[in-house]
């Protein structure tokens, strides 16, 4: 192999640098500073969209912040409305309840009317029913027939004893 052989090493030498300075020279002064100058907008670029999502972090909090203020607000109006409504519905079924209370109150005093009067007529349906069997069966055991204000007068006092 001549690369390996020690008498060649000069004139690679002198090829290598012939080729090697050159290129040197023109990657310093044409490629690098492009290189760079990309690398440079890249980061400046980075560094921008950095700014800009720090920016809108920062937004995107206030406006959460914000929103859970509103929420809260929201939320409390919501339960002092279902409390006002709540005291309402109950003040409300107060009302109908004492209205219902009275009307049943009155109703059962009507009724007990009614049931008084309805005892007081089947007290006497009774008293004349009783009169009547009695001066009956009076005539048939005694064989006589009582005079009715007698039996009407035994009748009564027998019902004021027990009524």
């Amino acid at each position: 192999m001549p690369q390996l052989d020690p008498s060649f090493f000069a004139t690679q030498l002198f090829w290598l640098l012939l080729t090697l300075v050159p290129l040197y020279f023109v990657l310093r002064r044409a490629v690098l500073p492009r290189i760079s100058e990309v690398l440079e907008a890249r980061q400046r670029h980075i560094d921008s969209d950095l700014e800009k999502a720090t920016k809108l972090r920062q937004e995107a909090e206030s406006v959460l912040a914000e929103y859970e203020k509103a929420l809260a607000k929201a939320r409390a109006e919501a339960a002092e409305a279902i409390k006002r409504t709540s005291n309402e519905m109950a003040a409300e079924s107060a009302k109908r309840h004492q209205a219902f209370g009275q009307e049943l109150a009155a109703k059962t005093q009507d009724a007990e009317d009614r049931v008084a009067k309805a005892k007081e007529a089947a007290l006497a349906q009774v008293a004349a029913v009783a009169s009547e069997v009695a001066g009956a069966a009076s005539a048939k055991l005694i064989g006589t027939n009582l005079p009715a204000d007698k039996i009407d007068e035994a009748i009564k006092d027998t019902m004021r004893g027990r009524g």
